[in-house]
């Protein structure tokens, strides 16, 4: 864990504010809603803050020029439209992993830092995927939906549990080994699958078995995608992967909808060459695959991996603490 994920996370055990070693200038635009405890940090660093949760993008190319400090999370998409009136820009900071909505390149051409808070949502991302994981293999979706409607269907609900089984691992950073660790501690077998060296006291801690993609799909009870949206990662999982996975095996996608091409996942949903599948992201948010949605063997959250409490006080506190030394040239 790096400098500024420590110092963000020991200010918010402790609930003290920062301390200020010294004044930064410049004003900051916050577009998106964000956790008080960053905006806080801002402006006991002595900068001035706007914050416009709701802000257009109109208003945005219109008000951005005077701004040195641009702060999103996932609504506000800050296009190369955004970057070109934003004469005074010297940060692009998203409160969030990713920069999906962020034109970096057009960025760099300006000489504007592009920053993000991919720390913050790794615990947070991880648990939830091992809650969708319990929530196909013991079917409590619909468990939870017959019982309030009256009906015992007890019988029906034959489960499978995760102790032994093989986790698939597409991706292994920050939350891919988060996510191998608790894995482990739950008794799973571990594959793991990423195009960059994964570091080697991590494989000996978790007894990860590295492969090539094929081979993880072919071999794994469970896939849990954690990938950034790049054009290699654009429907990694399409047709022809899709139909390698075990027919008793379940795919998990915490990551970024268009890893998965979701016509595809149907399609082997509804003939029954896999299990089920969960996803937290889709291809379009909201979903418009109403044929996927329907499927007695998929199930779906509204893209909330990071959605907790915490993960959104320690994003939030993590950027407000990367602007600040940036700007202080500590980084």
């Amino acid at each position: 864990m790096d400098d500024v994920t420590q110092m963000a996370k020991h200010y918010i055990s402790t609930g003290l504010d920062p301390p200020i070693h010294m004044q930064v200038a410049g004003k900051v635009l916050i577009c998106d809603a964000i956790d008080q405890s960053g905006i806080n940090a801002l402006k006991n660093a002595g900068m001035t803050v706007d914050y416009r949760p709701e802000i257009k993008p109109d208003e945005l190319i219109s008000s951005v020029a005077t701004y040195d400090v641009i702060v999103v999370r996932s609504r506000t998409k800050v296009t190369e439209k955004v970057i070109s009136a934003a004469n005074n820009a010297k940060i692009i900071a998203r409160v969030g992993v990713g920069l999906d909505n962020i034109d970096a390149e057009a960025a760099k051409s300006r000489k504007i830092r592009v920053i993000n808070a991919p720390e913050a949502a790794t615990n947070a991302v991880s648990e939830l995927a091992i809650g969708l994981m319990i929530s196909l293999v013991r079917s409590i979706p619909r468990a939870d939906a017959e019982t309030k409607k009256g009906n015992w269907i007890k019988k029906d609900l034959m489960g499978t549990e995760l102790k032994g089984k093989y986790l698939g691992i597409v991706g292994v950073g920050n939350i891919g080994r988060n996510l191998g660790r608790i894995a482990k501690a739950m008794r799973m077998n571990l594959i793991g699958y990423d195009p960059y060296p994964i570091n080697h006291d991590y494989v000996r801690e978790v007894g990860l078995i590295v492969t090539d993609l094929k081979t993880l799909v072919e071999s794994s009870d469970f896939i849990s995608c954690h990938v950034p949206s790049t054009p290699e990662t654009r429907h990694m999982f399409n047709a022809d992967l899709l139909s390698k996975m075990k027919s008793t095996a379940y795919i998990v996608n915490t990551s970024r909808g268009d890893v998965i091409d979701e016509k595809a996942l149907y399609n082997v949903l509804k003939e029954g060459r896999i299990a089920g599948a969960a996803l937290d992201v889709f291809e379009t948010e909201p979903p418009t695959a109403k044929d996927l949605l329907s499927l007695p063997n998929f199930i779906c959250t509204p893209h909330i991996g990071a959605q907790t409490k915490e993960a959104q006080e320690l994003a939030s506190t993590v950027i407000a603490e990367k602007i600040i030394q940036i700007l202080r040239g500590v980084v």
